[in-house]
């Protein structure tokens, strides 16, 4: 195997689909796109054109529409006047979003619900007595206000700079000015209510959008047409791609991937690296010189068939299942020990349909470094949750290796954590979380006794916790049911394919391939999710040439969508001649 010096940064943090240019035009800056837009308006023969310039949840209205009426000669109309008053909204929303730190309820709402529908309708009556002038509605929800435009013009972000925004006091949620709420709260409500209407409406327009500007950047917005756009995604699942990953520090972050991954050096750690979470991740389309950044949940919900599978499909509609994220305490600290909602208990309690089983892949492990996983045999359920509840109460400190079994990790260990199980990766491991998508519902039960980054203690979850604990898993199950069930399946000539999991109980199969030379992999109708988890560079192959050869580095994870039924890989470069390992996760066809 090759050593872990020998991998220094050939990890790419900006991937990018690459279009041909000859069939896409992107238009740069506000100057240019409205050029471009009124350009297009002078071409419809009408007196009086009405454009829809629809927002995704947290534009920056203040830059935008500056420029939109510097440049467009028009009425301007606004969705957000048609709203009900933030009090009512807050009332609205309030089910869904509780009274818990963390947790919220998947929300019943529609985008339609934000709307005072008698000045919804006054403000309808009045653009249509008005034949005289350009009417332009701006806003989130604005095609609530004219359904049928002769523009309708999208403004799209991905929900990581949303975050960002959040964090930076520059947003506010959906419908309220709430810029200064501590950011806990508003990712919150944003998670079970702005982000889900808002995508549910986005489905519905999709197929009308007549051009899309991706406002991620401020100052630097880029258009694409809405078909052109359509397209890409199409040319996009028929290939190999990775969506941009991102990085956040934590109270136990490592440093392991600032170093690999050349990351910011005056952060000070990394905790999370998310390399395939399409619900947040962007994906980049290179056209010509440009860079066009859209969400990656755009692909899930335009082609799902394609890229998910007709099965995956069918159970999770237009979801990405499958989820591949970096822990990093190389240097750092034990994760909180925690546990995840069992299925019935994440429906009933937050509107989920599927929980988040989940797995750890161990990339990197110093001498020494340990794992949490199980409970011991014989303890008592009463006096840990007691214990627990005292260490949170009085600040005590609570004894984890009195009721929870530790494990020693090292490198290409794969750990199972079925729902229900306590767990916790300890200090000095590079962790690849391999797991179900709903990746905030996590129950933490003790963290050590630190503070968050933020200087203030995180949200301890013990109730929740003490409701889903599974307290059969103790050490000799575990030991069984859990550590490195690793069997080999099939080999070929300079290959081997070894089943790793995930446990039984869980939706997702992971494949694991030794190779020194060309292995084929199948998709079997399901959407695949690969990480590159031995050798510095590879390569994925069409044996039918239906796509572009694709390199892929060390730790890069990579999807391979359902409809490319057929792949190859294989070592490229430096490890020709060396043996080369993936970690490939998809879902069971039973399911």
């Amino acid at each position: 195997m090759n050593k872990k010096s020998d991998f220094v940064s050939n990890y790419d943090k900006s991937p990018y689909v690459e279009l041909p240019s000859h069939q896409f035009k992107c238009y740069t800056g506000w100057k240019e796109i409205v050029r471009y837009i009124n350009e297009v308006l002078n071409g419809i023969s009408k007196q009086s054109k009405i454009i829809v310039i629809e927002c995704y949840h947290g534009t920056l209205d203040d830059e935008i529409l500056p420029q939109l009426q510097k440049y467009i000669s028009a009425d301007f109309y606004f969705s957000r006047d048609c709203f009900l008053p933030s009090s009512e909204i807050d009332q609205l929303v309030y089910p869904d979003v509780t009274d818990d730190e963390v947790f919220g309820f998947m929300t019943r709402l529609s985008l339609e619900d934000f709307f005072d529908h008698l000045k919804l309708r006054s403000a309808q009556e009045k653009i249509a007595s008005c034949n005289t002038k350009n009417i332009v509605i701006y806003g989130t929800g604005s095609s609530f206000v004219h359904s049928s435009p002769d523009l309708l013009v999208y403004l799209d972000m991905a929900r990581w700079e949303i975050q960002l925004r959040f964090r930076r006091d520059e947003i506010s949620n959906l419908g309220v000015e709430n810029k200064t709420e501590k950011f806990a709260y508003q990712y919150k409500r944003a998670y079970f209510v702005d982000w889900r209407v808002c995508d549910s409406h986005k489905k519905q327009l999709m197929s009308k959008w007549d051009f899309v500007i991706d406002t991620n950047q401020p100052g630097n917005p880029k258009m694409i047409s809405g078909p052109a756009l359509l397209t890409a995604y199409s040319h996009t699942v028929q290939r190999p791609f990775r969506v941009v990953p991102f990085f956040d520090p934590g109270p136990w972050g490592g440093q392991w991937m600032k170093e690999k991954f050349g990351l910011d050096p005056d952060v000070q750690n990394f905790a999370w690296g998310f390399d395939c979470v399409p619900e947040e991740n962007s994906l980049l389309l290179k056209i010509g010189d440009v860079l066009f950044e859209t969400p990656a949940i755009n692909l899930v919900f335009n082609r799902p068939k394609e890229l998910l599978g007709q099965h995956v499909q069918k159970k999770f509609g237009a979801e990405f299942p499958i989820r591949f994220d970096f822990l990093d305490t190389m240097a750092g600290g034990n994760l909180s020990l925690q546990v995840h909602p069992t299925t019935a208990y994440i429906k009933e309690q937050f509107g989920m349909d599927y929980t988040q089983d989940e797995s750890y892949y161990f990339m990197e492990s110093a001498k020494g470094s340990f794992v949490f996983l199980g409970l011991k045999e014989n303890i008592s359920p009463g006096e840990m949750i007691t214990e627990l509840k005292e260490s949170q109460e009085d600040n005590k400190s609570f004894d984890v290796s009195k009721f929870v079994e530790s494990w020693q990790a090292k490198k290409h260990d794969h750990v199972l954590i079925p729902a229900g199980t306590v767990h916790c990766s300890g200090v000095n491991n590079v962790v690849l979380e391999i797991s179900a998508t709903p990746y905030i519902f996590t129950f933490k039960l003790w963290d050590w006794g630190r503070m968050g980054l933020d200087g203030k203690p995180r949200p301890i979850n013990i109730q929740h916790g003490a409701e889903v604990i599974d307290w059969s898993r103790t050490t000799s199950w575990v030991k069984k049911e859990l550590i490195n069930r690793a069997e080999k399946i099939a080999e070929g000539d300079g290959w081997i394919e070894e089943r790793t999991g995930l446990h039984d109980m869980q939706f997702i199969e992971t494949r694991r391939h030794w190779f020194t030379k060309k292995v084929t992999h199948y998709s079997n109708g399901s959407v695949n999710v690969l990480n590159l988890i031995e050798g510095r560079e590879a390569i994925i192959e069409s044996p039918h040439n239906h796509f572009e050869p694709y390199i892929i580095h060390y730790a890069e994870t990579f999807i391979v969508a359902a409809a490319i039924k057929e792949y190859t890989i294989r070592p490229y470069g430096e490890s020709v001649g060396q043996t080369c390992g993936t970690i490939k996760a998809f879902v069971k066809a039973s399911e």
